[in-house]
């Protein structure tokens, strides 16, 4: 059930809902009265915030929504965020912030991945918690995110369910034992860093840019600041039916242009100047040669010209907007223009004058469609907008032509070109790490692989399942302790009870010197039944690896690894004849392969292979902090046809690290 409910949230689109405790029982139309009283109250208090700001598709909301089976009457949004990531976080940020300032309700918010914060907190989550368990137990409550967690035990937190809990249990839980259910300081880390930086952050999400657009557009935009957006996406997602509109233009001709500054978010600024568009010709809509100093004014106000007839040509041409109205007149109105007043909305604006009027037609929009929300069957599309507003607001195109020579500056959009070092910064700061420092020549020189094999040997030895394997979080983390009773399980259900071959093929001595210790098997403590058939796979297990050995250093395989008495030769001389080689085989058929030499090599190889770009080698690596110095031999790789494990030449830095290393 609750896999069909996750199928039906829209792509793109985040659902949050917000419950009221202690969730006791309540005549209904009491609950909807409570609750819509403080739909009122949050939008009303957060309306400074979200008034000025401009969304992808659509903006943030709340409705009433009636209990249903288990799940209590609540309050209830969606936005579709579309290609814009940041309208999702600013809600999570101002869900949080609605917990804080109304401690008695609890939020709760996903899309349509799911649980996208416990994404977001992925590194940090306990081992317990997966998609499969997750399900009702992440919430806001007070400004922090508290998860739900399973009991350990059954029986072990009577509060606690066994079971993911319904809403009904979560909200009990919450009200009675909220200091118990605070997720952890590095989850609320994670997820405090991703929406660090709001309500300021908004500004800079922000992008200026001077366009040569029809007048007609200019009085719009002056009203309704928030239409750029439908605008773009209009144009965005063009298709050839929405082009015949633009084969020659009915409402803004392209006579009327004029300069003008446009506020655009950094991502409707991007995907307008990133598409390469040719007008129709019949159109009118000629551009300057690219040489142009205002070359690329004229380019987004002619794609921003296609993008808002488009919208328009969608409209009947016998709409009616005596249904449609602003909706000013409603009872709510009146407080609504109050409490901005008592906010300081209007920044001390004398009233009446134009800045003022900008504001105030701002706040009626944001009314209209937020706080006073009409049916969808009588709410204005943003085409029947657009032409409401060109009917009733008065401009004068002289007078906007004034103003062209006071414009504010434009932005520089350099932003826009990001180089490898700093897309490296922006995944380090994703991952909520530090940049690491650049390796010097001294430190190159010096460079300790030991690490490489630490950490490898580390990551080894985690546990891996069919999720997944784990990677450890710090180079320096020592190996997991050996569970017995897990490692003799696995093997009866693989093998069966009394196994006499195993198929493992992954196993050293170093593993059987660790299987075969006191501590991790404590055989005194068992059976002399369960003694002797844990010997007795051990001893399967070597002599199934030893025949293994035998037969595989005879081959090309076995010949490509090196080993001890390799070593000792190669550390006199780097070019060992062909012949000397296989007349040595021989010899050494049983000689220890060097691990760590054999795993070094093979990985500065694989890094050196990658030329700079990111390959395997380099990012199981970074994952585990090890970070190695850039390879400064430049010639062409080993050809396929030689052979894939030799070690690196003489002459560059990764030979020096390796000779290190031996």
């Amino acid at each position: 059930m609750e896999e069909n409910k996750k199928l039906a949230i829209v792509e793109d689109t985040v659902k949050y809902c917000l419950f009221l405790i202690p969730d006791e029982p309540r005549d209904p139309e009491k609950h909807k009265e409570i609750l819509q009283k403080y739909i009122e109250r949050i939008m009303i208090q957060f309306a400074p915030v979200l008034v000025p700001y401009i969304w992808q598709n659509q903006s943030f909301n709340l409705k009433y929504k009636p209990g249903k089976r288990d799940v209590p009457a609540h309050m209830f949004g969606v936005t579709k965020f579309g290609d814009n990531i940041e309208d999702e976080w600013f809600i999570v940020y101002v869900v949080k912030q609605i917990t804080k300032e109304f401690p008695e309700l609890v939020a709760r918010i996903e899309d349509n991945d799911g649980e996208f914060l416990l994404i977001e907190a992925a590194d940090f989550l306990p081992k317990w918690l997966d998609p499969d368990n997750s399900t009702n137990r992440v919430f806001f409550h007070h400004g922090e995110l508290c998860i739900i967690p399973a009991p350990r035990k059954p029986g072990a937190a009577s509060w606690l369910p066994t079971t993911p809990p319904t809403i009904p249990q979560a909200l009990n839980i919450i009200s009675t034992h909220s200091e118990k259910i605070l997720a952890s300081e590095s989850i609320r880390a994670a997820v405090n860093r991703r929406i660090r930086g709001y309500p300021e952050k908004i500004q800079a999400s922000l992008h200026q840019a001077h366009c040569f657009l029809p007048a007609g557009i200019v009085a719009v935009l002056k009203q309704r600041p928030r239409l750029v957006a439908a605008g773009v996406q209009a144009f965005y997602l063009r298709d050839p039916v929405d082009l015949r509109a633009c084969r020659i233009f009915k409402i803004f001709l392209p006579e009327t242009r004029i300069m003008t500054s446009v506020t655009f978010t950094k991502c409707l600024y991007a995907q307008l100047v990133q598409q390469r568009f040719v007008p129709d010709r019949r159109s009118g809509y000629k551009l300057p040669p690219p040489s142009h100093p205002q070359y690329r004014a004229h380019e987004l106000g002619m794609k921003l010209a296609h993008g808002f007839e488009i919208l328009c040509s969608k409209c009947s041409p016998h709409f009616s907007d005596s249904k449609k109205s602003l909706m000013t007149n409603s009872p709510l109105w009146a407080g609504f223009l109050e409490s901005l007043k008592k906010n300081d909305y209007f920044k001390g604006l004398i009233e009446g004058s134009a800045q003022y009027q900008e504001r105030l037609e701002m706040a009626k929009n944001y009314f209209q469609f937020s706080v006073n929300q009409p049916e969808s069957s009588l709410a204005m599309s943003p085409g029947e907008e657009i032409l409401t507003l060109l009917q009733t607001i008065p401009f004068d195109i002289e007078e906007l032509k004034k103003e062209e020579a006071n414009l504010p500056p434009e932005d520089d959009d350099q932003w826009l070109d990001l180089s490898p070092h700093q897309l490296d910064q922006l995944l380090q700061e994703a991952a909520g790490k530090k940049e690491p420092e650049p390796i010097s020549k001294g430190e190159k020189e010096n460079y300790d692989l030991t690490q490489v094999s630490e950490s490898m040997r580390a990551f080894i030895s985690k546990v891996s399942t069919h999720k997944g394997a784990e990677l450890p979080r710090e180079p320096s983390e020592a190996p997991i302790t050996f569970d017995a009773d897990s490692f003799l399980n696995y093997f009866d259900k693989i093998l069966g009870p009394r196994p006499h071959e195993s198929d493992s093929d992954d196993l050293d001595e170093d593993d059987f010197e660790c299987l075969e210790s006191d501590d991790d098997l404590d055989l005194e403590t068992q059976e002399p039944g369960e003694e002797a058939s844990v010997k007795g796979t051990l001893d399967d297990l070597q002599s199934y690896m030893a025949q293994m050995d035998q037969e595989l250093a005879h081959t090309s395989v076995g010949k490509s690894f090196t080993t001890q008495k390799q070593m000792e030769a190669l550390s006199q001389t780097t070019n060992n004849n062909s012949d000397e080689e296989d007349s040595g085989a021989g010899e050494s058929i049983m000689t220890p392969v060097d691990v760590d030499l054999n795993l070094v090599s093979n990985i500065l190889e694989s890094y050196s292979s990658q030329a700079g770009l990111a390959g395997p080698a380099s990012n199981l690596l970074q994952s585990m902090g090890v970070q190695l110095p850039d390879n400064t031999d430049h010639r062409p790789t080993t050809p396929k046809s030689e052979n894939h494990w030799k070690v690196p030449t003489r002459n560059n830095v990764m030979y020096r690290l390796w000779e290190r290393s031996c």
